[in-house]
């Protein structure tokens, strides 16, 4: 089955990069694992179209060491650029590029290129393409692609790229707030192809996706690390209901508004944590763990219990700091991670410690039940059918150099 993944927005390690630059080109995600932690690598049916499971598949842009983004700025007749194309380029960088570098704790060097730095103009008009809301790749994605490759070939060798971003005139379509039509194609073998390769990982911005809180200068940027999400490898987190399985937890759910980070889980996936910093728990007994804040590199950061192939439960401490610029309520995420889940479906969980509180944010485009969730020392989580309890013990005041948010959480994992 093609793997033809279209996103619609609603809205830690030690290590360093190797000197020198990546060749180019989509390849196998780069895991750090043992064979420990082979019952917590769950894996999804083939006709999943973008799974939880790990390693991901083969076909999307690596994620880490040098990335090269092909970035192109477009505009149509009917909606001609306004003012310097490079402005529209200034609304996603540096800040894209320092969101993963912080996120990755500087595993991957994500590096914008603007070869064409004016508007590229279209040989036909917006409507002339048909772009809807989840458009699919054919027919009207298909014909803007081959004219956008058309059009830039004479400057751009794709095949120097590892992924393409396409920030479209903003004034192409309708308004964010009222239709959103920001979308990725990833892991798509059958795309149009361009010096010989496919454009298989394209993501597409459009119109400027203002909430209206005034922030936008600070976090309008953040449509862009979502869509790119998706040509890793990364499904939504949100539903057809919004962010509310996930909230404002992963930028995979929620890309509006204020800040905030990827969840542990995708950061193994992404090739970001060692193998000593996941902790794989799949026989029966008592354990315990030290983890260390998700936003800080270095220690202990993700505790996994799988449940069947399919299926576990991921522990984390989240902390106010890094990307997490608005958490609320420090402490232990706890989520069940579901590699049968398709995208947009609601492949991930989040647990609530303080369900129906209506939650301690009321930041913009947060979903705010979920703000509190984190369970904090002395609350426990438990699946009595499954025989798991997760314990938060309390907090290691040696594991940061300080106390609360900016130690370490110890955290007892019970199996039966």
């Amino acid at each position: 089955m093609t793997a033809l993944i279209f996103s619609v927005s609603t809205s830690a390690g030690t290590g360093h990069l190797a000197p020198g630059a990546t060749t180019a080109g989509a390849g196998p995600i780069s895991l750090s694992r043992t064979s420990s932690h082979g019952p917590c690598l769950i894996r999804g049916a083939r006709e999943i179209q973008m799974s939880e499971g790990i390693p991901t598949s083969d076909g999307y842009s690596r994620s880490t060491g040098t990335v090269r983004a092909l970035t192109l700025m477009i505009d149509f007749s009917d909606a001609p650029g306004d003012g310097d194309a490079l402005d529209r380029f200034r609304e996603f960088f540096p800040q894209t590029r320092e969101w993963f570098r912080t996120s990755s704790y500087g595993r991957l060097d994500y590096r914008p290129e603007t070869p064409i730095p004016g508007w590229l103009r279209m040989p036909k008009s917006f409507r002339a393409y048909g772009i809807e809301r989840g458009a699919p790749f054919d027919p009207g994605y298909r014909a803007l692609v081959q004219d956008l490759v058309a059009a830039a070939d004479p400057k751009v060798d794709f095949r120097a790229y590892d992924l393409v971003n396409v920030l479209v005139t903003p004034n192409a379509g309708p308004s964010a707030l009222d239709t959103v039509l920001s979308v990725t194609f990833a892991g798509n073998p059958e795309a149009p192809t361009a010096d010989g390769t496919p454009v298989a990982n394209a993501s597409f911005v459009y119109s400027r996706q203002d909430d209206g809180s005034g922030s936008y200068d600070r976090n309008g940027y953040r449509v862009l690390p979502h869509e790119n999400g998706h040509v890793f490898g990364l499904p939504d987190l949100y539903t057809a209901e919004g962010g509310g399985a996930v909230g404002h937890w992963d930028i995979m759910s929620e890309d509006w508004g204020a800040n905030n980070d990827f969840l542990g889980w995708h950061k193994w996936k992404l090739g970001w944590l060692d193998a000593a910093q996941v902790h794989c728990v799949a026989t029966p007994g008592t354990t315990e763990h030290t983890l260390t804040p998700l936003a800080r590199a270095g220690g202990s950061k993700l505790v996994v219990l799988p449940l069947d192939s399919k299926t576990g439960y991921a522990v984390e401490l989240r902390t106010r700091a890094g990307n997490d610029e608005t958490v609320c309520r420090p402490g232990v995420l706890i989520y069940k991670v579901d590699a049968e889940v398709d995208t947009g479906m609601g492949p991930i969980t989040v647990y609530d410690s303080r369900r129906d509180s209506g939650g301690c944010t009321r930041a913009p485009n947060v979903h705010a039940e979920l703000s509190d969730a984190p369970f904090t020392p002395g609350e426990t989580f438990r699946d009595p059918r499954k025989g798991v309890e997760i314990e938060v013990a309390g907090v290691d005041l040696g594991g940061g150099g300080g106390g609360g948010s900016e130690g370490g959480y110890r955290v007892r994992v019970t199996r039966g």
